[in-house]
């Protein structure tokens, strides 16, 4: 893997500094991080040693984004705020830890992997203010996987990361390595408690998928109202690695901004994302995924699936930047307007920087159609009972990229989520 020379750290806290003068300068994303503390300085970590000492309420909130404890896993991680809670691993040959203790332990020495040749490299310390921000704080905390060479995970790796202090600032920094032949399959879930008003989220997650390894990864967003949420996310692929990212968030936030970035270096190199969004109430997203395709033979393919009612504001991005040889790259978006308020922009854009490429997008937004209703009512069903099946056919999302096991994980969120936020 070409990684680039490595800031020290003072020479990181000195440029993240800068970036975050620039920003308040700038002030173009609203966003004041001064206006927000890290709030539980004094909480002890690991408090929790099993999965059953986990709070009845906290079973609850993990629940609504699919981490259920009793159901088999190969590993848990539970951070509350800035500390973590309980991390556990139940797979040889496949670690989690929380990146503090992860830091410590590779090292490079006795031949060790050293870990801090992979940190800041897929996500630039130095992108934003949140990244900046991330970078000051040294590590926060967050959770470390590691595959080693060949390993599989039987059952997917879960994670719940919840923002629990009002005006809280939580910043997570998680890296994931799947060395060759290694196969992981996680499932990563965060949201808020009812009294975390005004909360702000940052997560900075860096993914190292070696030689013919595969990671699939299911997120399940679910804040509140008034929470900011800013994920920052990079990937790199390698020869014949393989990626399968899907994303939902169905429930109202205030601003919701992310657009991994993945960088496909690898020769037959694959990534397929997909992102499920029900937009409600006032919120604002603006979501999307940038591919840039290197390696010869790479593919990409990003697809977005969103709902936008109330005064709800969706932006679907995508960008695919073709510079390999023989390289593919599709980008679907589709949108279902629901309300007279609500409105949705999708943005696609592709760029071949060769003849050797072949790339394509297509996007539809639009409102449920009168004959489609008129349709199911003459069936016998209500207005509202029609438009509820439709939008369930529209959430009817293809799994078939991940594994089996992990294909009906996510089916049954998607179900669990939908069901809880749409009544």
């Amino acid at each position: 893997m070409n990684m680039k020379t490595k800031d020290s750290p003072d020479q990181i806290k000195d440029k993240a500094h800068k970036v975050l003068e620039r920003a308040k300068q700038q002030n173009n994303d609203g966003i004041n991080l001064n206006d927000y503390t890290l709030g539980d300085e004094g909480k002890p970590e690991g408090t929790l040693h099993s999965e059953e000492e986990i709070p009845e309420d906290l079973k609850e909130s993990m629940d609504k984004v699919g981490i259920d404890v009793n159901e088999k896993k190969s590993g848990l991680y539970l951070q509350t705020g800035n500390k973590y809670d309980l991390c556990v691993s139940n797979t040889p040959g496949i670690e989690l830890l929380p990146i503090k203790e992860a830091l410590k332990k590779y090292d490079g020495t006795d031949g060790k992997l050293n870990l801090q040749d992979y940190l800041w490299k897929a996500v630039p310390y130095d992108k934003d203010q949140y990244t900046a921000e991330a970078a000051i704080q040294e590590i926060s905390q967050g959770y470390f996987i590691y595959a080693k060479k060949d390993r599989k995970t039987v059952f997917p790796l879960q994670s719940c990361l919840f923002v629990n202090l009002p005006g809280m600032k939580q910043v997570v920094h998680n890296i994931i390595i799947a060395e060759e032949g290694s196969e992981l399959d996680i499932i990563t879930g965060c949201s808020t408690h009812r009294i975390a008003r005004k909360a702000l989220h940052l997560g900075v997650s860096e993914f190292y998928v070696k030689k013919n390894a595969r990671v699939s990864f299911t997120m399940v967003h679910n804040w509140a109202d008034d929470t900011n949420v800013r994920p920052r996310t990079g990937i790199i692929l390698e020869d014949n690695a393989e990626f399968s990212n899907f994303y939902i968030v169905m429930s109202a936030v205030r601003n919701l901004q992310t657009n991994p970035v993945i960088n496909l270096v690898g020769k037959n190199s694959s990534y397929y994302g997909q992102t499920l969004i029900y937009g409600k109430g006032n919120s604002y997203f603006d979501t999307g995924a940038t591919a840039h395709l290197i390696g010869e033979g790479s593919k990409a393919e990003l697809i977005s699936r969103v709902l936008a009612i109330d005064s709800a504001h969706v932006k679907a991005r995508g960008t695919i930047i073709g510079d390999g040889k023989d390289v593919t790259g599709h980008i679907d978006c589709s949108a279902l307007i629901l309300s007279d308020h609500s409105r949705v922009d999708s943005i696609p854009e592709i760029q071949a920087r060769n003849p050797q490429v072949t790339l394509t997008h297509e996007a539809s937004v639009g409102k449920i159609a009168d004959d489609h209703i008129e349709y199911l009512m003459s069936r016998g069903l209500s207005e509202s009972e029609s438009i509820n099946l439709i939008v369930s056919g529209f959430l009817d999302v293809d799994t078939s990229p991940l594994p089996k096991k992990l294909a009906k994980e996510t089916e049954k969120i998607i179900k669990l989520v939908s069901e809880a936020e749409m009544g």
